[in-house]
């Protein structure tokens, strides 16, 4: 019966890793794997497998697909307005040394793309432009892949976490606390570990430890108190900001001198006035200050936008309950308004952004259909007992010991799928039932439910889909072999450690 309920799953990890199958019809044929499964062995009617299939893209469109589309179509809309250069030219500004700039771009800015957009942009837009600064193209990659891990968890405005809260019950903000204090030792390893790889060696950290700091915990602070407070929406956005501000703060009192690590000199460009600067930053600020001020820090706007709200029961089988559409206090909407105001602002006519949202959707048409039909999956897996069998093994084959495999569990999620809110949506379910399974209390099965993301972020450094846009980012093809067993020697100590952090809080819950 395992076999079964594994069905889908393993079709996933064969269909992707051996026969190289597009995403998208990988799962939809995992879809109708899990509808034969539930109809075939765990007696579904086909009004429930279609009802439970509905579900799942209901939640994919509104407000998975919604924020995805909304972030990419910002991020697009500022290449359209040139806006994206004038940000380059004010990072690519504060040093020439090689170790500050792939921690102000790749970490940095890297973490900022990850938390706005998601997706590849983290990856792909970094590596591009530190090849560019004259970084060798398959080092730029690989400090990129690292960077690109920990911020994973609450990318794209949160979505992987808003999405587990949605699978499980468990509040946002908890979650999100849970998962970022899960990484915070990874987070501030990872400017280190950065470094070492971009100097090839130990000696790479010499005067450079306090910057690596600085990195660290601008990161960390802001995130962590975000996500506490606010939930995951904006905690990668706030400590993306707080580690650039550091890093360029620690630059400033504390210059990196000597040619060892100085990059070739590139032509300068006219200095950037406060103007320009505000202008080519504003769609980005104001999403940052729409989502803040309809958060639950301010009750006045929250409370009754969030009460613009449909709620429709999809799935009428057992344990199905109704699903909410909010319609105006949702990220996505919210990122819409800003790209539409800023990109005006910033000069772009109506027609014109009009068109860059058309070309954001069609070229995400194939992610569009992947995600529906994964979450879709996963729906039609839990409501028919297959999700709850996977636990029921796993905890049978591991014991107490469950919480050292969680992070990895969902670390194999991110690897077949390439996402981490995919992974969620995989897996969510099966950390809440095994941490149910073993006694654990409503603060532990939170606590293992958060484990999901924070694994993901170690998948997400050796998924294909992610090797395959940092190697298209620079250029490098046929290189996927040398990238990949590097990322692979990162994920083992990054998973392990996971594990480690994971098993320790979860005893002490």
């Amino acid at each position: 019966m395992i076999f079964i309920a594994l069905s889908p799953i393993l079709w996933l990890i064969v269909a992707l890793t051996v026969l190289h199958m597009s995403a998208w019809k990988a799962c939809s044929i995992a879809l109708l794997i899990a509808w034969g499964a539930g109809l075939g062995l765990y007696g579904m009617t086909p009004a429930h497998a279609a009802e439970a299939a509905l579900e799942g893209a209901a939640l994919a469109c509104w407000p998975i697909l919604l924020v995805i589309i909304a972030a990419i179509f910002t991020y697009n809309l500022s290449l359209h307005t040139k806006s994206m250069d004038t940000i380059k030219q004010m990072l690519t500004s504060v040093s020439s040394d090689m170790r500050v700039l792939i921690l102000l771009i790749g970490w940095g800015f890297g973490s900022f793309l990850e938390g706005m957009a998601g997706f590849g942009t983290a990856v792909a837009i970094p590596a591009g432009m530190l090849a560019g600064l004259g970084v060798p193209p398959l080092l730029a990659a690989s400090v990129c892949l690292i960077a690109n891990s920990v911020p994973t968890t609450c990318g794209s405005i949160g979505i992987p976490v808003v999405t587990l809260s949605n699978i499980t019950g468990f509040p946002d903000t908890q979650l999100a606390l849970y998962s970022t204090l899960q990484l915070a030792p990874i987070s501030l390893l990872c400017p280190f570990l950065m470094t070492i790889v971009a100097g090839g060696s130990l000696k790479a950290l010499k005067g450079m430890i306090p910057c690596c700091l600085a990195a660290g915990f601008g990161f960390i602070l802001p995130e962590i108190a975000v996500a506490a407070f606010l939930g995951p929406d904006l905690s990668v956005i706030a400590g993306s900001i707080g580690a650039m501000g550091a890093i360029v703060l620690c630059t400033r009192l504390l210059p990196q001198t000597g040619d060892t690590y100085a990059l070739p000199a590139h032509e300068e460009a006219p200095a950037i006035n406060m103007h320009t600067a505000l202008l080519a930053w504003l769609p980005f600020i104001l999403i940052f200050v729409f989502l803040l001020v309809t958060s639950k820090l301010i009750p006045a706007l929250h409370d009754p936008l969030s009460l613009i709200r449909t709620s429709v029961l999809i799935y009428d089988g057992a344990g199905g309950t109704p699903y909410t559409f909010t319609w105006v206090a949702t990220p996505g909407v919210l990122i819409l308004l800003a790209a539409f105001l800023g990109g005006h602002l910033q000069g772009a006519g109506l027609k014109e952004m009009l068109a860059v949202l058309e070309r954001t959707v069609v070229d995400l048409r194939f992610t569009i259909i992947t995600i529906i039909t994964i979450i879709a999956t996963a729906k039609v897996m839990g409501y028919a007992g297959m999700t709850l069998d996977i636990a029921s093994t796993a905890v049978a084959a591991t014991g107490t010991g469950y919480p050292l495999i969680a992070a990895f569990i969902g670390s194999i999620g991110t690897f077949i799928t390439g996402s981490a809110t995919s992974s969620c949506v995989l897996f969510g379910k099966l950390q809440t039932g095994a941490a149910t399974a073993i006694g654990a209390s409503s603060a532990g099965q939170a606590w293992l439910a958060a484990a999901n993301p924070t694994g993901a972020c170690a998948g997400k450094m050796i998924s294909p889909q992610n090797i395959a846009i940092a190697i298209g980012a620079i250029g490098a093809k046929g290189c996927d072999s040398k990238l990949l067993s590097f990322a692979v020697k990162v994920y083992i100590p990054f998973v392990l450690l996971m594990g480690a952090i994971v098993y320790i809080g979860f005893s002490l819950l």
